[in-house]
């Protein structure tokens, strides 16, 4: 209000003739006085400035907000690198690849899209489960007696192999052949250790021997074949996974290694 009075006593009109103060004087002649024109152009000048004013403010202030906001913020958990899903809840991510397995006395990783199986292979088998699209592709756990108080008592991996022979399947043709692909004569079959190691895991020795089987038919191109055995209260423990060699290389291998090496005995 001080603003406006101010104007309005200044651009009162002057006795003293001028050209600012001639069309003034015009639209007097019309009725309508000066000075109350120039305050109302003026006082509608000072609210858009005034409000012009406020929302440059604002902007100001929101400005501030969100800089200051930005460098102290910390990364979401929201956050994801590249090629990874973003956890949007912020909650704790788990492994859902893989369903934990607590048997009575031992514990195992299953993929989490295979099932369970009734199919029994071998001797003292209480477990199997297999891929849904490829009953090939499985992993088992099987449990005997053995007079051994250690797997170490078997020999070298090698060795304990020889003695558990029929987890690879044993060649039923006994005929005579010569079958090609580097198989010896009168053979279909073949078996090449790869890999073995002998970890100690919970104070328990285990073997860890990796397989890969071929027969002359050429079926799958071979089978890759994964041992975990331990020895525990009088009880010879083992789990066999496996995959066929084109699945293997097809991303079958990641959920094969992960059960056969997450096996173990309590």
């Amino acid at each position: 209000m001080a603003s406006t009075s101010f104007l309005i006593h200044h651009l009162a009109p002057s006795t003293t003739p001028s050209r600012a103060t001639a069309p003034h004087r015009q639209a007097a002649a019309g009725g309508i006085r000066p000075s109350n024109l120039i305050c109302r152009a003026q006082k509608q000048t000072s609210q858009e400035e005034e409000s012009d004013s406020m929302a440059v403010s604002r902007r100001l202030a929101l400005t501030v907000l969100i800089g200051g906001a930005a460098i102290g913020a910390k990364v979401s958990p929201a956050d994801a690198a590249y090629g990874e899903a973003a956890n949007v809840f912020g909650k704790p991510k788990t492994n859902t690849d893989f369903t934990p397995y607590k048997g009575g006395d031992f514990n195992l990783l299953i993929p989490a899209k295979w099932n369970p199986s009734k199919e029994v292979e071998y001797p003292g088998q209480i477990l199997r489960y297999e891929d849904n699209f490829d009953s090939t592709t499985n992993v088992a756990v099987m449990v005997t007696p053995t007079d051994k108080k250690t797997i170490a008592d078997y020999g070298s991996p090698a060795e304990f192999l020889s003695k558990v022979d029929y987890l690879l399947g044993k060649q039923a043709y006994s005929g005579k052949t010569d079958s090609e692909g580097g198989f010896d004569s009168d053979a279909v079959a073949t078996a090449n250790i790869l890999e073995t190691s002998t970890p100690v895991i919970g104070g328990k020795n285990y073997y860890y021997i990796s397989v890969l089987t071929r027969t002359a038919d050429g079926d799958e191109g071979g089978k890759h074949q994964l041992i975990t055995a331990t020895i525990s209260d009088g009880k010879l423990y083992i789990c066999k996974a496996q995959a066929g060699d084109k699945r293997w290389f097809k991303g079958a291998r990641k959920y094969v290694e992960s059960a056969a090496n997450s096996f173990s005995v309590a």
